[in-house]
């Protein structure tokens, strides 16, 4: 129990120096940039930033999910000559109500839609319901349980969109939750004004390539023809454009996209390439469409609409308009992070101050070292040159904890340093044990090198069974948890694992080697 090999010794002490090399850097500030120095990030709460509450519009999920059912049935009863009378949606209830020119093909308008029904994929029901009247009307009604797994299908892809987006923007340590069925929080510190960020993430940025109606007249009032959308231009709000309903090109087959400059004009522009598919329905429509103008529709804005000279068969385009090298770049982040399934609405934003964050950084140093020092205090006074052995252990545990928390690149929050004290007093409760048990192992009589391994193999169990315990709580807390909870839950997590490290190997090795070296009559513990 005592015996430690060369090997075994080399391991311990080389984990311990790692541990240091690691957890300095948190001490003082990078000698040069090249050098890698990587450190704890430090949370909202400490080093200020912005705090924003997002909410998915689910009103538009179920409306883009009637949207893509009515373009089903058009295109079922169209194939099986079926016509109708009026096709609506309502929104309101989940349902399309159908009503046909004849009713004696109700039959075989619901065998010719039956096919649009599909099947969950947890549950294998269907996603929807179709009921039918004699007098030719029938209704397609949206399952619940679809829907609500739509809904929550919609608010993990905005999740994921909106980390993509922000991490392009260059922000360090964002942190983006889920907080109920339908919103998002994003924190993102050292953000201090949130203003071009929420305008980031809070973009659908659906872009669709139209052609457009050049026989439209836009502006002379009315409604627009059957088939077309009058939209607004971009850059030229009080003037709109007669572009065509069918997407000819989506967005969704862009594969990349960058903001640069024009070699002719030098004005910014976004370059955009796209897959094979994409690449492929560009160069047909820009082939058939010769001197004909081709809008490009961004959230039911035209970007533009250049007219097209030649075919574009690269599968690559550039995007010109108003643009600046802020807005530019903007435009290429969303494009490239893709679109979100759902409008965001913002729900609550604030800003916390950087003096705000030092006052709680001043508050947390002040409270970890006035508990470090009664910690070493205690330990030095109430059991002699083992406390001191504990103590050494604990300033290395604390170097562990910070070096392997910049290691994971993991963020401090204030909670994180209430967990960083909590671990100090773990640690030390190990180191308790393991003294008094050497010291009644002493008081019955047993010679010094026996108290020492009855000590410490006995008080092994306790130790175990206690941190064990406290390691799954804490684990569960993560998975459950969310925010501080989480950033308190790693903090404890990764102090049980060092504490455990650093009170049965490292101090072990300290009292074995004392032991080796003085060989005395009586444990000064």
């Amino acid at each position: 129990m005592m015996y430690f090999s060369r090997m075994k010794t080399t391991i311990i002490l080389a984990v311990c120096l790692l541990g240091v090399l690691l957890g300095v850097p948190n001490l003082f500030p990078a000698p040069a940039s090249w050098v890698p120095w990587r450190t704890v990030h430090l949370g909202l709460d400490l080093r200020g930033g912005s705090y924003l509450l997002l909410e998915v519009d689910m009103k538009a999920v179920i409306k883009e999910r009637l949207d893509s059912l009515m373009d089903g049935v058009r295109q079922a009863l169209r194939t099986g000559q079926i016509f109708y009378q009026s096709l609506d949606a309502q929104p309101d209830q989940n349902r399309i109500v159908l009503r046909l020119r004849d009713p004696a093909k109700t039959d075989d308008a619901v065998a010719a839609l039956r096919p649009l029904i599909s099947q969950d994929g947890s549950t294998g029901q269907p996603d929807m319901s179709i009921g039918s009247n004699p007098d030719g009307t029938i209704t397609l009604t949206l399952s619940p349980v679809a829907l609500s797994r739509r809904a929550s299908g919609a608010v993990e892809q905005s999740i994921e969109i909106i980390r993509r987006r922000i991490d392009e923007t260059g922000v360090v340590d964002p942190q983006i939750t889920r907080q109920g069925e339908s919103r998002i929080v994003v924190q993102l510190p050292g953000v201090g004004d949130p203003d071009r960020i929420k305008q980031l993430i809070g973009k659908t940025a659906h872009m669709t390539f139209r052609l457009v109606d050049e026989t439209a007249n836009p502006n002379g009032g009315g409604a627009p023809p059957p088939g077309d959308d009058y939209l607004v231009l971009q850059d030229r709000p009080g003037e709109k454009i007669a572009v065509r309903k069918r997407i000819d090109v989506d967005g969704a087959d862009l594969t990349d996209a960058r903001a640069g400059t024009s070699p002719e004009t030098g004005d910014w522009v976004v370059n955009f390439t796209f897959n094979s598919v994409g690449a492929r329905r560009f160069g047909d429509v820009s082939r058939a469409n010769v001197n004909h103008r081709f809008a490009i529709v961004l959230d039911d804005k035209v970007i533009s609409a250049p007219v097209i000279r030649e075919a574009i068969t690269g599968g690559r385009g550039q995007i010109s308009g108003s643009f600046t090298p802020d807005s530019a770049n903007d435009l290429a982040v969303l494009l490239r992070a893709g679109a979100l399934p759902a409008p965001l609405t913002v729900v609550e934003q604030r800003s916390v101050g950087p003096e705000l964050g030092a006052a709680s950084i001043r508050a947390g140093a002040i409270s970890l070292t006035a508990g470090f020092v009664f910690v070493i205090a205690f330990m030095g006074i109430f059991y002699g040159l083992f406390g001191w052995f504990a103590n050494l252990a604990l300033v290395v545990n604390l170097f562990l904890v910070l070096g392997i928390m910049s290691l994971l690149q993991a963020t401090l929050t204030l909670p994180g340093m209430a967990g960083i004290l909590l671990t100090l007093g773990m640690a030390v409760d190990a180191n308790v044990l393991i003294n008094e048990r050497i010291r009644e192992e002493q008081k019955l009589g047993r010679p010094p090198l026996q108290a020492l391994e009855h000590g410490f193999s006995r008080a092994y169990s306790t130790i175990f069974d206690s941190n064990a315990t406290a390691f799954l709580a804490h684990v569960m807390l993560f998975v459950f948890g969310s925010g501080p909870v989480r950033g308190f839950a790693v903090t404890i997590t990764v102090g049980i694992a060092t504490s455990l490290f650093t009170a049965w190997m490292l101090t072990r090795l300290l009292v074995s080697r004392w032991y080796v070296a003085t060989r005395p009559k009586l444990l000064p513990v």
